[in-house]
């Protein structure tokens, strides 16, 4: 366990705690997302303040993220974590270097044991990086010797990346307004990237609420890049969500053109039409998928086509650390045929010459090359263009992969 974990010694009060304990309860013991359950228990208190709710936050992700270590380090067993979760807390804190006060919930707790047990840990991988025994075992025999480099990159929280909405702003110009008003900023490697140095709350900011730009990863951006759009063109996001990447394509496109943004889910292209009309975005048309007439009514018509499939999301971890506790090897198998069946249906929306993006945010090659290699094989009317993966390790990015391929006919 790396220290900057949590950055800072930190004094402990009896209710910022408790919030961390309610939440890492609901999180495993309620199956309640770890995002939601942190906005949930923060809006119960508006009388937090900014340092409160950072440690609230940062504690409840680290929690999460720590979860198989700190059962071990503690010596709490399975069976018994609902009942001693204070004892896991109690082992983070002194993982992090932090002071323990003599509370009555931390009576019993193995205060020596715990320095000795971390250095034990440090000798079986999948305790010292707190993940399954299976997701362990996945991972080395897809990724080899890089898994241990992705494992533990995508055990360190992840930077705070916006990208510059360029329907309103440059990303010079963003940089300038932000560190005016002493946001810390500065470039990342991606065309309209930017990565803030100071954990802040973007959504109470004018920035986030004019629209000027938007939470977006820079490995997330390059999907954008790679699309190879311009202004005028028709392009279709067939797995559009609420729409980070659509947003992206229509400021790629200078707002010319149509962009069509699918999904399955209404409450989703809902979401997209507010952030559209946030960013200026007047080129896109949502369009929720009903059935597979949907697809067929759009058959032929598309000069670019992103199918940024459902994925483990494993590339993104670092950002969801739950997902190491709730994912499943049969949800991957389930999830891999899901992945097929779109790129094998999904492509006919392609006019010949056309070029499609087949994306995901897994770092699994079963789930990137060899699902492309087996659509490759049963659709010769398709050609790869190239591909690219984004190592969490290499790139300090998420976890990504995105190929380029073209209709021939």
């Amino acid at each position: 366990m790396k220290s900057e974990s949590i950055s800072l010694k930190q004094r402990l009060f009896p209710n910022l705690v408790e919030a961390v304990i309610n939440c890492t309860k609901e999180i495993f013991f309620e199956n309640k997302y770890a995002d939601k359950a942190i906005e949930r228990i923060l809006k119960s208190n508006p009388k937090w303040g900014a340092r409160d709710r950072a440690f609230i936050a940062e504690n409840t992700y680290n929690m999460v993220r720590w979860w198989r270590l700190l059962q071990f380090v503690s010596g709490v067993n399975e069976n018994e974590t609902k009942d001693k979760i204070y004892h896991l807390f109690a082992a983070l804190q002194i993982l992090n270097g932090n002071d323990l006060p003599d509370w009555k919930e931390f009576n019993g707790f193995n205060f020596a044991g715990v320095k000795a047990l971390s250095f034990e840990a440090q000798k079986t991988r999948k305790i010292r990086e707190s993940i399954p025994d299976w997701l362990d075992e996945l991972g080395q025999k897809e990724l080899g010797g890089h898994w241990e480099a992705e494992i533990q990159a995508l055990n360190k929280p992840a930077d705070l990346i916006v990208r510059a909405n360029t329907l309103k702003i440059s990303r010079e110009d963003l940089l300038k307004q932000m560190n005016a008003e002493d946001i810390k900023a500065s470039k990342i490697s991606t065309k309209d990237g930017i990565i803030i140095h100071k954990r802040i709350n973007l959504f109470s900011t004018r920035f986030m609420k004019e629209g000027l730009l938007e939470i977006q990863d820079g490995a997330s951006q390059q999907v954008g890049e790679y699309m190879q759009v311009e202004p005028g063109m028709r392009v279709i996001d067939a797995c559009a969500g609420a729409g980070g990447k659509s947003l992206h394509l229509s400021a790629l496109m200078e707002n010319k053109g149509r962009l069509i943004s699918m999904d399955v889910e209404q409450f989703k292209l809902d979401e997209l039409k507010k952030r559209a009309r946030r960013n200026g975005a007047g080129n896109i048309e949502t369009k929720l998928i009903e059935s597979s007439k949907t697809i067929k009514r759009l058959q032929g018509s598309a000069d670019r086509l992103l199918l940024d499939v459902p994925c483990s999301g494993l590339g993104v971890i670092r950002r969801n650390p739950d997902a190491k506790w709730k994912l499943s090897p049969e949800f991957i198998t389930e999830v891999k045929k899901t992945q097929q069946h779109i790129i094998s249906s999904y492509s006919n929306m392609l006019k010949p010459g056309g070029k499609m993006v087949y994306a995901t945010c897994s770092i699994l090659p079963s789930e990137d090359e060899e699902q492309v290699q087996t659509f490759l094989k049963a659709n010769s009317n398709f050609k790869i263009i190239s591909e690219k993966r984004i190592s969490v390790a290499e790139s300090g990015f998420d976890g990504f992969y995105m190929a380029l391929l073209e209709r021939k006919n």
